[in-house]
């Protein structure tokens, strides 16, 4: 599976992760998982509704969030951040 970093993705990521060690630390373990298995219920994925509707999200902790998309086989990761933030 491919997965991209959209240009949000990497703003929000340096903005709000890359500056807390052990969120990006986390981030990397998750990233990890969701490589070898989208599917792992640890990921807690799940698709999303209302105006964001056709992307799906998983959890990196309890409040971080990754927003992502497949198309044509690849996954996009959109954003990333709080749950606040991202919602």
């Amino acid at each position: 599976m491919n997965i991209y970093f959209t240009k949000n993705f990497k703003k929000a990521y340096k903005k709000r992760i890359e500056q807390h060690m052990k969120w990006a630390q986390q981030f990397e373990a998750r990233y990890d998982l969701f490589a070898d298995d989208p599917t792992n219920p640890v990921l807690r994925d799940h698709a999303l509704i209302g105006n964001i509707k056709g992307y799906r999200s998983f959890s990196v902790t309890g409040d971080i969030r990754v927003i992502y998309y497949i198309n044509e086989g690849a996954v996009y990761f959109v954003d990333i951040g709080t749950h606040n933030q991202v919602y």
